[in-house]
């Protein structure tokens, strides 16, 4: 086996669609190889790196479980990778907590969380020129279209400002504008709901508006996201199993491998 065990943590949800992403974004890291002795992956199809799934809430196996049962097999080193965009109140609080209360055999290593990174970046660039394209579009286009950068929402004022400078960066990228904005209302952290942000872009006589979800897996806050791009003329898809992700899950992987023990590292 190639290192540790990598057990991704999903927060999980009651829409099928959800679990169905996670798996395929998993499958897709299985895959992908880590060359040793390297920090950024390729597609070499090892089969080595042994790769989990566990779940917070709503979902099978949960995360304890699949503890209990990697420290029934005799695994004694775990990278657990938390599947969020931002270090918001799940990365911080509830995967610690679950993690504390693990079989102590067990050696556990927190990788950080995706983002910020420059392969999120690219994907929901990839997710935007799909989008483009199936609209009869190019990626010309861009010059002349303006981006709602839309996420599910935080009252973190670190991952607020996170989703900012995704933004910022995404607006480099070529497109005319691009404005932030969080699919619930009241945890806007002062961004304004999927809707409004589109309207505001329309009144700044942007020539087309796209909304861009900044999540990974469809849900209930990405069907609002999508309903409030009712009137945008082009919506992305959500980040899903791209290929950029599934490199990520495995760069944040190998950086957790390489920390000397620390405040990121746990023992349970």
């Amino acid at each position: 086996m190639y290192g540790p065990v990598l057990l991704v943590i999903a927060h999980g949800s009651r829409d099928p669609r959800h679990a169905a992403t996670v798996h395929a974004l998993v499958r897709r890291v299985r895959s992908m190889g880590v060359p040793p002795g390297r920090a950024e992956p390729r597609p070499w199809g090892r089969p080595g790196l042994r790769v989990e799934t566990g779940f917070l809430d709503f979902n099978a196996p949960s995360v304890p479980r699949v503890l209990e049962r990697l420290a029934f097999e005799g695994v004694r080193e775990v990278v657990a990778l938390p599947l969020l965009l931002t270090r918001a109140f799940h990365a911080k609080a509830d995967i610690p907590a679950v993690l504390a209360q693990a079989p102590p055999q067990l050696d556990i290593r927190i990788a950080d969380v995706l983002g910020p990174s420059p392969l999120l970046l690219s994907t929901v660039e990839r997710r935007l020129q799909e989008a483009l394209y199936e609209a009869g579009l190019t990626p010309a286009d861009k010059r002349s279209t303006g981006v709602v950068l839309a996420s599910a929402g935080s009252t973190d004022p670190e991952a607020i400002a996170v989703i900012a400078d995704v933004a910022r960066e995404l607006r480099h990228t070529g497109w005319c504008a691009v404005r932030p904005a969080f699919a619930s209302a009241a945890l806007s952290g002062g961004y304004p709901r999927t809707e409004d942000a589109v309207r505001e872009l329309r009144a700044s006589g942007v020539r087309r508006v796209a909304v861009a979800p900044y999540v990974i897996a469809p849900g209930f806050l990405p069907d609002r996201i999508a309903r409030g791009a009712r009137d945008a003329d082009v919506l992305a898809d959500v980040l899903g199993a791209a290929p950029e992700l599934a490199r990520l899950l495995l760069v944040r992987y190998e950086e957790a491998r390489a920390r000397a023990a620390g405040p990121a590292a746990l023992t349970a």
